[in-house]
């Protein structure tokens, strides 16, 4: 689904391209940004903190630049509390349904009754030794590129102006905590908000997207309409893709 605006973004046309996607995992009670007096699963508080202000360059919000203002960001969607849940699952994955999988079949945001996501899924022993040996791997990156963002800002990330925590972060020095960390600012943007982030449906209304409106659905009016057309610039490249496509 198309916004129809194409927001700015200060550090992503710096980034990698070949970015892989991973699941999303967490669980809800993510409500703020990151705070010295917030209580955090796995994160630190100064960790925290850098997490907060290097997610903030990757989506800015209106607090990170004026540009911004009515278009929530990172800090909006609290993208920190979504990885700090994420990373802090592993802790969890012995218990009967660890904070991995959510269930369903939908939520009650479009519906009376409970929340059904919010319920998560129970792990077969395969699985959970995956997800041990990822939430592993994912924890030690964090702990080693916070570490080099701080370095690299001559000793706190948080307190470098934003052109210098932008250079840090599109350099190649921090190059592969930075494309898991766009790819978890992502996650946090737009995954459902039971995992963590997207608190107060932050990013999908920055969007449009009314999320899952399950048992309801969408009716075949709502999937022709969708949010219209996307914007395409006429140029020699799209005629030519179009012209590959067999279009007339």
């Amino acid at each position: 689904m198309s916004s129809g605006r194409v927001r700015r973004r200060t550090v992503i046309g710096a980034l990698p391209v070949a970015v892989a996607s991973a699941a999303v995992l967490g669980a809800g009670g993510c409500t703020s940004s990151a705070s010295t007096t917030r209580s955090w699963r796995f994160f630190t508080s100064q960790q925290a903190a850098v997490v907060t202000a290097a997610t903030a360059r990757i989506a800015p919000g209106p607090a990170d630049d004026p540009a911004e203002a009515g278009h929530p960001g990172a800090r909006e969607a609290d993208v920190t509390g979504y990885i700090d849940t994420m990373l802090g699952a592993l802790g969890a994955l012995d218990s009967a349904a660890p904070p991995v999988f959510a269930g369903g079949p939908w939520s009650n945001r479009h519906t009376s009754g409970p929340d059904l996501m919010a319920r998560f899924m129970p792990l077969d022993p395969v699985a959970r030794i995956a997800w041990r040996k990822r939430l592993t791997a994912w924890q030690g990156q964090y702990r080693n590129g916070i570490a080099t963002l701080n370095r690299l800002a001559g000793g706190d990330y948080t307190k470098a102006p934003a052109t210098v925590q932008d250079k840090i972060l599109a350099g190649s020095a921090a190059s592969s905590f930075t494309a898991l960390l766009f790819e978890h600012t992502i996650e946090g943007l737009y995954a459902a908000p039971e995992y963590g982030g997207n608190q107060g449906l932050a990013g999908w209304k920055e969007i449009g997207f009314p999320g899952d409106i399950q048992p309801r659905g969408y009716t075949p009016d709502e999937v022709s309409r969708s949010d219209g057309p996307d914007p395409v610039n006429n140029t020699g490249v799209v005629a030519e893709v179009l012209k590959l496509l067999g279009a007339p």
